[in-house]
């Protein structure tokens, strides 16, 4: 009677192991073996500025060490983060997310040799995140305009993952390009001081009204105020 009991308890713990999704499996792998920057990279030295102190190690680790991840999504630059990322993907590389990152589908998301994680993105989640980085990396969108000033995804969206109806709230914004009424200062027009943006008789409105991160902004203003001549940036050529 003990040893049918005992089979049963152990059951479970059977059943999890033979039953684990092979995502599951592969992150497991990947973070014990790292990553190799040596295997593409055969001089580090050649991929980091000349007053870069001299790199110890070759895999994510090594670039850790003083690159701290950002896992509270604070509202600040992140070149490093930038440049990995830009510098990876498509156009200029080919790696996938897995490569640095370890994902369990549904259930979390975080970086090899780091705890913690930034969500639990499904595989409908990772193929939106993989097109966001496409706006990245080789848009001219506001997305881009930011990563060129070393300013990463979570400076503006914060810790958690994006979702497709995601938005960002102006007091994120004004945190690097406020306050308002310096911000109405800077875009005020010479001949037409009326005429400013930021400074509307419909009172604060949205920074995401006109300013798309991820596609092609655009001046609010005009959809009443046509003959108007103002321009925005990260709008369609």
């Amino acid at each position: 009677m003990k040893k049918r009991y005992f089979l049963l308890f152990l059951l479970p713990a059977f059943l999890a192991v033979f039953f684990t999704l092979p995502g599951d499996r592969a992150d497991g792998a990947a973070q014990k073996a790292g990553v190799s920057c040596s295997s593409c990279h055969a001089d580090l030295k050649a991929v980091v500025s000349k007053t870069h102190p001299p790199v110890t190690g070759n895999n994510l680790a090594a670039c850790l060490q003083c690159h701290a991840p950002d896992m509270g999504g604070e509202a600040k630059k992140n070149p490093f983060s930038v440049r990995i990322h830009t510098g990876h993907i498509p156009p200029k590389g080919s790696l996938d997310c897995l490569t640095c990152h370890t994902w369990t589908p549904g259930r979390s998301f975080g970086l090899i040799g780091v705890k913690g994680s930034w969500g639990a993105p499904t595989g409908e989640d990772m193929d939106l995140l993989k097109e966001i980085y496409g706006t990245l990396a080789k848009e001219e969108f506001t997305a881009r305009l930011h990563a060129d000033k070393g300013v990463a995804c979570a400076s503006c969206h914060g810790k958690a993952l994006p979702k497709p109806d995601d938005t960002v709230e102006n007091a994120r914004c004004l945190t690097c390009h406020g306050p308002l009424e310096k911000l109405a200062k800077k875009t005020e027009p010479k001949d037409f001081p009326d005429r400013n943006p930021h400074k509307s008789h419909l009172g604060e409105i949205a920074c995401t009204v006109c300013h798309k991160a991820h596609g092609p902004s655009k001046v609010y203003c005009l959809d009443c105020h046509t003959k108007f001549q103002m321009k925005i940036p990260g709008q369609a050529k």
